[in-house]
């Protein structure tokens, strides 16, 4: 009965390397048709970067509405600054305050230079222009945001 037995299970093993291994070919090859032309492009699927600086959603909602009316901005009124709220104060910056970077919508070291030009101006930064968003300039970009309400 053990032999009966030993065979069966060998057997059955056997099957199922064989099994396994065909669908492991099958997913190789699926692999390789799927790498070499994706379902979806990244940007499609990538989550936009939000960096409100401290602003509450409803002063978002007014940099955004103000970003809107007079900056090019495309998107959502929605109190969320991604990558298009900040393209259009890029723009804004370009044009008034040295900003000299891509208009790419990250917040770096020269959009914020240019946003600290800009609330020193007229916000009551006092700090230094140091591509630091620190609590001064926060508190005066809620200052900003808070006018344009």
């Amino acid at each position: 009965m053990r032999a009966v037995t030993r065979t069966l299970v060998g057997a059955g093993t056997a099957v199922g390397i064989a099994v396994g291994s065909l669908a492991a070919a099958g997913t190789g090859a699926a692999a390789t048709a799927q790498d070499t032309k994706p379902a979806v492009a990244a940007e499609s699927v990538a989550p936009l970067a939000v960096n409100n600086l401290g602003l509450s959603k409803a002063q978002a909602k007014n940099l955004q509405r103000v970003l809107h009316r007079d900056w090019g901005y495309p998107g959502p009124i929605d109190g969320l600054l991604g990558t298009q709220s900040w393209q259009a104060m890029q723009r804004y910056l370009k044009k008034h305050w040295q900003y000299r970077g891509p208009i790419d919508g990250i917040v770096g070291s020269g959009t914020v230079k240019g946003l600290q030009r800009m609330l020193k101006q007229h916000y009551g930064y006092r700090g230094a222009i140091d591509d630091i968003a620190g609590p001064q300039t926060k508190a005066a970009f809620k200052r900003f945001a808070n006018d344009h309400g």
